[in-house]
């Protein structure tokens, strides 16, 4: 369930929706049983915050001193509007991929960045290493970031940061899984791969982050 401190007072509520779809068992991602270090996690380019990490979002324009209705800082129109950009959905783009067993598994990658969203595709003795220099962080992340004083490491544990889904893939489907995509309107990157897990240190990585404070 979300958390949202700072939005609701007493007495609000909100109405949430969900959808239930049937998969064959033989379809379930993820195939954890096929999932090994040496697997390829290829990222698709996010649309912006995609709803998640708003509580911090909020606090970075109150210390900004900044207004919602006023300007945006790294775009053109107001802030509010450039922050409430829809989320990209995936489902026809990664579809085809599906049905066609090139992928292993995938992690939507909400509240929790990467390094709480990615494990939950990875058997036990899995972990992973991204690589920030394989894709281009958004303009509004690298606003977080610089005007909120905010770590990299702590936003690569509370948002997107330009990737709003990742996939497993064999090394060897990578660069056709890439290709499918761009072919169908996405923005891919091959941004990292598995490694083996001990069960000790962080599962999930992030390196040369130091460019997204530059």
């Amino acid at each position: 369930t979300a958390e949202m401190p700072g939005l609701y007072a007493g007495g609000d509520y909100d109405v949430a929706g969900f959808a239930v779809g049937a998969v064959e068992r033989t379809d379930v991602l993820p195939r954890t049983a096929e999932i090994m270090p040496g697997d390829v996690v290829v990222g698709l380019a996010s649309s912006g915050v995609h709803s998640n990490g708003f509580s911090l979002v909020r606090k970075v324009i109150a210390h900004a001193g900044l207004d919602l209705h006023g300007p945006c800082p790294w775009t053109d129109g107001s802030l509010g509007a450039a922050l409430l950009a829809p989320t990209r959905i995936y489902v026809k783009p990664l579809l085809p991929l599906v049905r066609g067993r090139l992928i292993k598994g995938m992690a939507h990658i909400t509240g929790g960045g990467f390094t709480d969203n990615v494990p939950r595709v990875l058997p036990p003795n899995v972990g992973a290493e991204l690589d920030a220099a394989a894709w281009p962080l958004p303009p509004v992340f690298r606003w977080i970031s610089s005007a909120g004083g905010v770590a990299p490491a702590e936003m690569a544990r509370t948002f997107n940061c330009g990737l709003g889904m990742v996939l497993v893939v064999a090394k060897e489907h990578a660069d056709a899984v890439v290709a499918t995509l761009a072919d169908a309107g996405e923005n891919a990157y091959i941004v990292g791969q598995l490694t083996a897990y001990s069960g000790e240190g962080e599962r999930v990585t992030v390196k040369n982050t130091s460019g997204w404070t530059n």
